[in-house]
């Protein structure tokens, strides 16, 4: 009878996945010969060859394709058994782990750490700032437990099969402008079209919030952006705008509460809106994720309650916070 070792049985997964035996190690905290040689006991252990050399690597056999299918079905089933056990001793301890782009991690993960540091101390949580194309993955295989993500209106973000989506937040998007801006004078919501001579400022090629600013510029405005400035921190962009007179276009947890170098306006010709998105496994929540992300939803829920800053008399919603949208 062959007693299959979990862990073991955890890095073939991985290997399935990341497709590299450097990867893996990095993933799980080992050298890649350790990696190796473990993955050479789970081949004495099965009696069938599960990697083969390809070039300067290694990949899965067929024998080695079908066993990490198998690996997948049993570390579900291992993860939900530790679920239960910890359900039915009614204890709340362990460890979560999370990631979430650079809005969500300052004003609703980290509120959510300070939170359960008072109401369960015995639960440790793990924080990491992550692109979303990062954090999929991860989630899979099981080295994250929950990650807040974000959509744009009219851009929506790939949904692998056996993660539960939840909305936790929604939130408009405002422009940014220098206060010495032709346009800002009136007070009043500016036109993307009016923005057309203007240098922007966006998240790096490939994000969501790149994305967002181009699409929003050829569909609202009718041309190709000089987007000459790109950084995923909201400080960067906010001090592009204020110093370098660029034009940005940023949710509104990412915006300062009152700032008289910026002006602040909607957008005229529609209104453009966030969401914020937790993602977690399907099956069952063990009582420590559990908890946390009734802490993340309290936050959310004082987000919501927030009262617009002061950044400009005529801003609608706008919140605090001081980094750039992440994916």
């Amino acid at each position: 009878m062959v007693v299959l070792d979990l862990r073991r049985l955890r890095m073939l997964r991985e290997l399935e996945e990341r497709g590299t035996l450097s990867a893996v190690a990095a993933a799980l905290g080992y050298t890649p010969s350790a990696v190796s040689q473990q993955l050479a006991v789970l081949e004495k252990e099965v009696g069938a060859r599960l990697l083969e050399k390809a070039g300067r690597g290694v990949r899965l056999t067929d024998a080695g394709r079908l066993l990490a299918q198998h690996a997948g079905v049993l570390l579900s089933a291992a993860e939900a058994a530790r679920a239960d056990l910890a359900a039915l001793t009614g204890e709340i301890r362990g460890t979560v782990r999370a990631a979430g782009l650079q809005s969500a991690t300052r004003r609703v993960l980290i509120p959510a750490v300070a939170r359960m540091l008072v109401d369960h101390p015995q639960v440790r949580v793990e924080i990491s700032e992550l692109e979303l194309e990062q954090t999929l993955p991860e989630l899979r295989l099981g080295t994250l437990d929950v990650v807040i993500s974000d959509e744009y209106d009219g851009h929506p973000r790939p949904r692998p099969a056996g993660l539960r989506y939840t909305l936790l937040h929604e939130e408009p998007l405002k422009l940014v402008l220098p206060v010495t801006h032709p346009t800002a004078g009136h007070g009043g919501p500016v036109a993307v079209a009016d923005l057309r001579d203007d240098v922007w400022v966006a998240s790096a090629a490939g994000t969501g919030h790149h994305a967002l600013v181009v699409g929003t510029c050829r569909s609202l405005g009718g041309y190709e952006p000089d987007l000459r400035h790109r950084s995923n921190d909201a400080d960067v962009q906010l001090e592009l705008v204020r110093t370098a007179g660029a034009v940005a276009l940023l949710p509104s947890l990412t915006l300062p509460a009152a700032d008289p170098t910026l002006a602040i306006r909607d957008v005229a010709e529609a209104d453009i809106g966030r969401r914020l998105v937790v993602i977690t496994r399907e099956g069952p929540t063990p009582p420590a994720l559990g908890a946390f992300l009734t802490a993340i939803r309290e936050q959310a829920r004082r987000l919501d309650r927030e009262p617009a800053p002061g950044a400009a008399p005529d801003t609608r919603g706008a919140r605090s916070d001081d980094r750039a949208p992440r994916d």
